[in-house]
């Protein structure tokens, strides 16, 4: 089984980069390796853990840039996000103006919309501004 075949951005030798406007759209997603029973026989519960050092966006009241360790933890479903396309998502804040809270938030919806995990956590580590560090926290677990 080819896990990659429907992939646009992941070795096409062309990377187009857009900072100023969060957009869902770049994100892309890959059958779940452990949904596969031909690659998961044991039917291993997997569990993912990314994070993101580099995180940048922008201050909407003072235009300032912020910077955040972004991390994502989740239980796929049936799909997992592709890392370049993440990369390319996570990249498309750098130039955006938005609150901490509002924009780990977006990331955490627009994840769960587009992979519906069993569970997903998103947490933003950003650096101290004013001597107050902000973690905002957002979380999705699928109702039984």
């Amino acid at each position: 089984m080819t896990l990659h075949k429907d992939l646009k951005t992941l070795g096409t030798g062309a990377t187009t980069y857009r900072y100023d406007q969060p957009d869902s759209d770049l994100l892309e997603v890959f059958p779940s390796p452990f949904a596969q029973e031909d690659m998961n026989p044991a039917q291993a519960v997997g569990t993912l853990h990314i994070e993101c050092p580099e995180f940048t966006c922008l201050c909407p009241m003072t235009g300032q840039p912020d910077f955040a360790r972004i991390i994502i933890d989740y239980q796929p479903d049936k799909l997992c996000v592709e890392s370049k396309s993440l990369k390319l998502y996570l990249g498309s804040f750098r130039m955006h103006g938005e609150f901490h809270e509002a924009s780990v938030n977006r990331i955490c919806n627009d994840l769960v919309r587009l992979m519906e995990p069993v569970w997903l956590t998103v947490k933003g580590e950003f650096t101290p501004r004013g001597g107050i560090p902000f973690w905002p926290t957002a979380e999705y677990r699928r109702k039984s």
